[in-house]
């Protein structure tokens, strides 16, 4: 009897990953995933059979997972957290009678947000600005309530060559909102190879530092920086009991 672990490997690094997650992919007989994802954990592969495709080969990938899954142990990873725009989704979509676990991992914002400071420390939601699965102008209505109603916004796939206005319009429509000072966090290979970190404002964002390989965190309307550090406050100093 097969089955198929989802896993999340975090942000790329196999430090990063959780003990769970490592020990589902050493127990796996058969790793599946997108070719540049597999090559994050290559360390851990050794001689085991690896099955991967290019970009947008989501589907493709999720059904060989799941037949390979039949009479064989076998792991689809995602980076990140497999739950949060990763394989879960669509392999629990497709699974007929395979047994399926979901292994979470650390998620870009967690990621980000552990190296701009705590920015994500009150409620917060994510918001990709890819639209190859949702149409833009659903996108910026759910940038603007979120904006509305004082969120903090990490926003995934933040800029391609293909949406090189998206950002720079999401950007203006949460200044309705939100000061120009209000502090936003750009993290570029998030606690992987060819990390980069920018502090900077809604006023002076600059929206060619970004690509896809970056995130984007927009405070909220008491976010601040200090000593370097991005924070939002949760409001301890307004409580004596809990």
């Amino acid at each position: 009897m097969g089955k198929l672990y989802v896993v999340g490997i975090g942000p790329g690094g196999v430090e990063h990953m959780t003990v769970k997650a490592h020990r589902v992919i050493a127990e796996s007989e058969i790793i599946v995933g997108y070719t540049k994802y597999i090559e994050f954990i290559k360390p851990l592969l050794g001689d085991k059979e690896i099955y991967s495709t290019g970009m947008m080969g989501e589907v493709e990938r999720c059904e060989a997972a799941l037949r390979l899954s039949k009479d064989k142990i076998v792991c689809i990873i995602s980076t990140g957290d497999a739950g949060i725009y990763g394989m879960a989704g669509l392999i629990l979509e497709l699974k007929k009678d395979e047994e399926v676990e979901v292994v979470p991992g650390v998620t870009a914002s967690s990621a980000a947000g552990s190296l701009l400071g705590a920015p994500l420390m009150h409620d917060n939601c994510n918001i990709s600005l890819s639209d190859l699965m949702t149409p833009y102008d659903l996108i910026k209505k759910r940038v603007e309530l979120a904006a509305q109603g004082d969120f903090v916004i990490s926003l995934y796939n933040p800029r391609s060559k293909g949406r090189s206005n998206y950002l720079r319009e999401c950007v203006d429509i949460i200044r309705m909102y939100r000061a120009g000072s209000t502090p936003v966090g750009i993290v570029k290979n998030a606690l992987r190879e060819g990390e980069e970190i920018n502090l900077v404002t809604l006023n002076s964002l600059n929206e060619n530092i970004v690509d896809m390989f970056s995130i984007v965190i927009i405070g909220n309307s008491k976010t601040f920086i200090k000593d370097g550090k991005m924070i939002t406050p949760r409001g301890y100093e307004n409580k004596t009991t809990y």
